[in-house]
């Protein structure tokens, strides 16, 4: 199964290399990251990554979009190209999983209309102005809402990957993995 994973400027480091972690320890998972234009993406904390242009996405039935966030997605909220791409990508994966203020892009997009989602507490107020028909929680930790897996911010992430692992699967499959990474996975949303 490709995950593919959306980057822009400024992405949150952990956003992505949380779920990351999670998702690379997974046999059945293909990580890919792609942006825009593709080439080199740089975040606030110095990361690069090299990412490939985002048409060359295979987008199939059974692949997942990822989609984390940061201080980059208050410009990307307003870049129609990146979203008309988000949205033509989510609407043909079989799964769509943001973190922290990715939620936003996807909701500007319209898809995430009449689904339960939650975002970074810290930033819920700006992530409410992306949509008005988004049913926002403000307390969760991650929901689960048909397709869409979005989650608090930063370290939620993690937690939304290994419940994404559970769903798929099996419990002893996400525990594994949370005790091989150290982490003390939080299984309540």
């Amino acid at each position: 199964m490709e995950i593919n994973i959306i980057l822009f400027p400024n992405f949150e480091t952990l956003d992505v290399f949380g779920p990351a972690e999670v998702f690379g320890k997974v046999e059945k998972f293909r990580l890919d990251y792609f942006s825009l234009n593709g080439g080199i993406i740089t975040n606030n904390d110095n990361i690069r990554i090299a990412t490939k242009k985002i048409e060359d996405i295979k987008n199939t039935a059974a692949s997942v979009l990822f989609i984390p966030g940061g201080t980059g997605t208050r410009i990307e909220i307003n870049n129609p190209e990146l979203l008309n791409a988000i949205k033509k990508i989510a609407e043909n994966s079989k799964y769509v999983l943001t973190v922290c203020t990715g939620s936003a892009l996807l909701a500007k997009t319209g898809l995430l209309d009449t689904h339960k989602a939650t975002s970074n507490k810290r930033a819920m107020d700006w992530v409410k102005t992306s949509s008005d028909k988004v049913l926002w929680d403000d307390d969760a930790r991650w929901i689960k809402d048909d397709k869409y897996y979005t989650s608090s911010g930063i370290s939620a992430g993690i937690d939304m990957a290994l419940s994404f692992v559970k769903d798929l699967f099996g419990f002893d499959e996400a525990e594994k993995i949370s005790l091989r990474m150290e982490y003390n996975w939080q299984t309540e949303n």
